[in-house]
């Protein structure tokens, strides 16, 4: 597989204390990489990484197969980044601080109008930022961020405080960034839902280590539904399902089956029903995306 980002066991260690150790991520391209972990998890330390703002204390980064040590220039000529808030000047209109780093970046002036536009900002191109939402300002933050064609774009928790229109806005104008223009995207977040609704792979970190890395369907596949029965005479029909042979545990009043194939419901009912128990609910019970991420990352600490 062709692979934009690949970290080999990279640790950054502070003094005594370990914010990422031994973590190997792979984006494939062409991806949106949902990069998911609570709050000091180790997410902007290995981003800061990626961009070459910190060395890793001990492995390698490869992006676009190359080391970032040695061709970081290079490298980062094809990424953009928005990391924790967009860098602008407050007095000047949104299409003169583009047209500052466009200097900088030496490309053409048409490019300001086509991420203007492309961010929804074109009617405000002639604004003060000083006067624009936060939800206007993270927008500006990623038209400068594409302004010289990435290949990669980061983004370090690019819905933080932003209201719900403001994070549906951001939401589409990241899902579309790989379907029209080729980009693969590493989204941090310490925000499920929000990864649900954007990613194709996620990468889970707890205390520094990667504790999972997969497809989102994958993820999703972990969430293995149980059969809850609701009964009269739970302990009676607890010892009847497990004298045969069984797997059932009892929580909060409930009978959940542990195993939960129609064949296996029917032979439950059917050995409940003949020792006269009431049956009086059968239900699926989805486990959700949030209990199985709280599971793993509390299973992780």
């Amino acid at each position: 597989m062709d692979y934009i980002v690949q970290t080999r066991n990279v640790s950054k260690s502070f003094g005594r204390e370990q914010a990422v150790i031994d973590l190997n991520m792979k984006i494939p391209k062409g991806e949106i990489y949902g990069f998911l972990g609570p709050n000091g998890a180790g997410k902007t330390t290995t981003i800061r990484m990626l961009l070459g703002l910190m060395k890793p204390t001990s492995g390698s980064i490869h992006i676009f197969n190359k080391e970032i040590r040695t061709e970081k220039i290079e490298i980062l000529k094809k990424v953009g980044s928005l990391v924790e808030n967009p860098s602008y000047y407050p007095h000047l209109t949104a299409y003169e601080n583009l047209e500052a780093l466009r200097i900088i970046l030496g490309v053409p002036k048409s490019r300001i109008y086509d991420v203007l536009e492309l961010v929804r900002l074109s009617d405000v191109a002639n604004k003060k930022v000083q006067g624009f939402s936060l939800g206007m300002k993270q927008r500006l933050g990623i038209a400068a961020s594409l302004l010289h064609h990435p290949e990669l774009l980061i983004l370090d928790e690019p819905t933080n405080g932003l209201d719900p229109s403001g994070i549906i806005e951001m939401r589409q104008l990241i899902k579309q960034l790989p379907r029209e223009f080729d980009m693969t995207v590493l989204i941090s977040s310490h925000l499920l839902t929000e990864i649900d609704q954007i990613a194709t792979t996620v990468g889970i970190v707890s205390q520094g280590k990667m504790i999972f890395q997969d497809s989102i369907e994958a993820m999703r596949n972990h969430a293995k539904p149980k059969i809850a029965l609701k009964v009269g005479n739970i302990a009676h029909a607890h010892r009847a399902l497990l004298s045969r042979g069984m797997k059932v545990e009892v929580q909060e009043e409930v009978i959940h089956l542990q195993e939960h194939s129609d064949e296996k419901i029917a032979q439950a009912i059917r050995f409940l029903v003949q020792d006269g128990i009431s049956i009086y609910r059968v239900e699926e019970e989805k486990q959700s995306l949030e209990d199985i991420f709280l599971q793993m990352t509390t299973e992780g600490q």
